[in-house]
């Protein structure tokens, strides 16, 4: 791998040159197949799971909360370790990058002793705290599943450390093939161990988790031979090691918003599986599909978000507008593309959608109005997302955090609430394109005063769009 010296010549980073639509699209669009991807074995996943019993399938459901947080630490110290990586190679500062990167690593395994340690302490009192007196069974499945995701989270978090360091490079292609080596490997594996197949024994709910372990493992594995082999313009500097409290206090003051964000989410579905247990473990059930679903139509979004990210940062850091504005501009078109075939599939399908996770009678009973009333929501959030992406791009990851914050506490749980009481659980569905809207017009704001104090006042820069 290459020098640390600022001097060392370099190939031209092609997120500085090549034209932005081409740029877009081979920064983007593996990045948007891996995640479709990994959402696809997140549905394959719980279409397993179904089979075994509806309380399997709340069980997971339940344990959603946690590992959102979870992967809310991975992407946020990714994401902040993207965009000043990203920043750093915008202004040939090779140096930095690998400093960055270290000290990024060492925040990864860091996190991993934090989780491991929960994973023993307090997967139960979680349960607990979320289903009352509801189904033992239930209780039983999840500490099964989520204590298992929570122990052996290493994969997760060096896969995600991993496949960032190929991203803010551009080498997205390669973290596209680690995400489909794990992918195909869970996929692969979810029958053999959750119903005893090829002389596997039956794990039941165990058997998802121990397949979802060893596919976050592979991709880990390959992710890191691909940096080795390829990623020639970091350097993973660990001899003579120390953090760099400077560096990490950047990191963090990015990534964190984002943390925070995901975390949010975090606490809206632990708030919303307390709201929809009162009215049957069905509701909760309903709830924890629908977020299987809309996962396969917003992932290719993030993975969007993903490719665009380094993009903007680069070119913020390079001082050039015009590419920066030409790249947000195709995000929107693209992202609104994406999300409008997940309304007409809400809309249009609702029936089948939630036939493939073995629906039954009540299930269809109180799913299908739900996907379609949550699915309005899909019209809206597309702007919203990208304009987080940019916000974070451009050094203002608080903007994204304030946003999520209104729409997903603020907004959404306290009318989820009030519309359970008084509309009972039909109406608690109205409560998600509320909060877009809501957002939507926050995301407006923070835009405009952006696009004002920062975008307008950087040069054109270069002519290559």
């Amino acid at each position: 791998m290459s020098q640390e010296t600022n001097s060392a010549p370099r190939v031209e980073n092609k997120m500085g040159t090549m034209p932005i639509a081409k740029l877009l699209f081979n920064m983007s669009l593996p990045m948007m197949i891996s995640m479709l991807v990994q959402a696809l074995y997140n549905i394959v996943d719980s279409i397993f799971v179904a089979k075994l019993s509806e309380n399997a399938l709340t069980a997971v459901s339940l344990a959603f909360p946690l590992q959102t947080l979870l992967i809310a630490v991975a992407t946020g110290t990714g994401v902040g370790m993207n965009a000043l990586l990203s920043k750093s190679l915008g202004e040939h500062n090779y140096k930095k990058a690998n400093k960055i990167a270290s000290n990024a690593a060492f925040l990864y395994v860091c996190s991993y002793i934090v989780f491991l340690i929960l994973g023993f302490t307090i997967v139960k009192p979680f349960y607990k705290s979320q289903m009352g007196n509801a189904d033992m069974q239930i209780m039983e499945y999840g500490i099964e599943y989520l204590s298992t995701v929570m122990i052996f989270s290493f994969g997760l978090l060096a896969q995600i450390f991993f496949e960032r360091l190929l991203t803010s490079t551009g080498r997205t292609i390669f973290s596209m093939t680690s995400q489909l080596c794990g992918a195909i490997t869970n996929i692969i594996l979810d029958p053999i161990m959750i119903f005893g197949l090829l002389g596997c024994p039956r794990m039941g709910v165990t058997g998802a988790a121990v397949a979802t372990v060893i596919g976050q493992c592979v991709a880990a594995i390959v992710a890191g031979i691909c940096n080795h082999k390829f990623n020639h313009e970091i350097k993973l500097v660990f001899h003579r090691f120390r953090p760099d409290a400077r560096i990490i206090g950047t990191i963090y003051a990015i990534g964190v918003p984002s943390i925070i964000m995901q975390s949010i989410g975090s606490v809206m579905t632990y708030c919303m599986n307390r709201i929809l247990i009162g009215f049957s473990s069905t509701a909760t059930a309903v709830f924890g599909v629908y977020f299987k679903l809309q996962s396969f139509f917003f992932m290719p979004v993030f993975g969007l978000n993903n490719g665009i990210t380094p993009i903007i940062a680069y070119n913020y850091g390079a001082q050039n507008r015009k590419r920066m504005l030409k790249t947000i501009k195709l995000s929107l078109i693209t992202a609104f593309s994406l999300t409008f075939i997940g309304f007409l599939c809400f809309e249009g399908i609702p029936q089948v959608l939630l036939g493939m996770f073995n629906a039954s009678e009540d299930m269809l009973r109180i799913g299908i109005p739900a996907l379609r009333i949550i699915g309005i929501h899909y019209l809206i959030a597309w702007f919203c997302i990208i304009c987080g992406t940019v916000f974070q791009a451009l050094g203002k990851a608080v903007f994204s955090m304030l946003v999520s914050i209104m729409r997903q506490l603020v907004v959404l749980i306290p009318a989820a609430f009030i519309l359970s009481k008084l509309g009972g659980l039909h109406a608690v569905w109205w409560a998600f394109p509320i909060a877009e809207l809501i957002s939507l017009t926050a995301s407006l704001i923070f835009f405009i005063r952006i696009n004002k104090t920062i975008i307008s006042k950087i040069p054109d820069g270069s002519d290559i769009l």
